[in-house]
């Protein structure tokens, strides 16, 4: 499936108004995400897109100088995460925090959030 026919329109204007270098990472994340996985689905909770598959699975939470991917079991994911790019202490949630483009790692971030998507399989 085409990443322009997965993606809803209360994100793209979200996203539009944001500055244009996090408008350029959170766009690029959000084609990794579903590129990730076609079972993914594109939603609007809590002021960010979020992504779902029987249940939440990551999100993305822009802010002023930085991006956040952020996965809702994160906590369950973090021994999966073999090079240590999982930041948080919350009960579940976990967070990859991206301030360039540079800073993205393609394969790496894909493969949490294809097991990601796995977790919510069961």
């Amino acid at each position: 499936m085409e990443y322009q026919t997965r993606t809803i329109e209360v994100v793209d204007d979200y996203l539009k108004e944001l500055p244009e270098d996090i408008q350029h990472i959170t766009n690029t994340l959000r084609k990794l995400i579903f590129n990730a996985s076609p079972l993914l689905k594109e939603e609007y909770k809590w002021s960010m897109p979020n992504y779902t598959y029987n249940g939440l699975v990551c999100y993305l939470q822009p802010s002023k100088n930085h991006v956040n991917l952020g996965f809702h079991r994160g906590n369950d994911l973090q021994r999966y995460d073999v090079n240590g790019l999982l930041e948080g202490s919350g009960k579940s949630m976990r967070h990859i925090m991206i301030q360039t483009l540079e800073d993205i790692q393609p394969e790496e971030f894909t493969s949490l959030i294809k097991i990601a998507v796995g977790l919510n399989h069961d």
